[in-house]
Parts: structure tokens; sequence; C-alpha cells
């Protein structure tokens, strides 16, 4: 085997482990986010129940906080304040909101990977979808 044979192999060797590296980041982040996302929305919904012990026996209750416009909040600003002060609706919308961000985090890791990689057109077509991932958040968001 030549010189430049085993440095092409050397090469492809330390591509490889990188790609693993990168997938396993990935993997930790998508598992990270949905089960932090998971536990913040148990744990909003049971201090929900626990502030409000009516939700759990009495149906009219339970169906002011399920209907539309519900004292769920509706800014970045109001589910912060709900967070801080502990109100359960707050904290299932902070699960929520992560569980939205994760993918989008994913995204974001990819084009770390891809620059290390020093594949340009893997670069530019993961930033071209996060930039219309981050789009269809300001849309959705003046959409409401």
């Amino acid at each position: 085997m030549s010189s430049e044979e085993r440095a092409a192999a050397l090469d492809m060797e330390s591509d490889d482990r990188l790609g693993r590296r990168v997938e396993l980041i990935i993997s930790r982040v998508l598992r990270t986010g949905v089960m932090a996302s998971l536990v913040l929305i148990v744990v909003g919904t049971l201090l929900t129940f626990l502030h409000h012990p009516g939700y759990a026996s009495s149906p009219s209750d339970l169906a002011r906080l399920t209907q539309p416009g519900a004292a769920v909040p509706h800014t970045l600003r109001g589910v912060a304040t709900g967070v801080l002060a502990l109100r359960g609706q707050s904290i299932v919308a902070a699960g929520l909101l992560l569980l939205m961000l994760t993918p989008v985090i994913r995204v974001a890791v990819s084009i770390v990977a891809f620059m290390v990689q020093r594949d340009r057109v893997y670069v530019a077509i993961t930033s071209v979808v996060l930039l219309l991932l981050l789009l269809s958040f300001a849309l959705g968001r003046s959409a409401v």
C-alpha cells in the first residue's frame, strides 16, 4: 500500500469517526429535547391539577381549562412569567415550545457538522432548511 493510499484510508477513517460523532451529537440533541419537553409537560400538568383540584372532579371546571382562549399564555414573555410563577399551563406551554425547538436545534447542529466536514453544498441546503423553519415560525406568529 502506497503512502497516498494509506493517507486516503486514514482520511476516510477520520471522516467516518467524525460522522459517527456528529450522529451521536444529533441523537443526543433529539433525545434530550424530547425527554426534557416530556418532563416539562408532565410537571406542568401535575402542577395544574395540584393548584386546581377541581379540574379532576368537576367537568365544568375542566371544560374551562380546555376551551379555546383558556388561561394558557400566548407569548414568550407570558410563558416565561408563568414558568417563574410555577403556573402549570405555562410550564406545559414551555414543554411544547421546547418540543418544537428541538428539530430546529438539530438542523443548526447539522449545519455546524457540515461546516466542519467542509461540505459546502450541504451547508447551503441545510441553511435554507433552517431559514425556512425560522420563517415559518415568524409567519405563524404574525398570523396569530
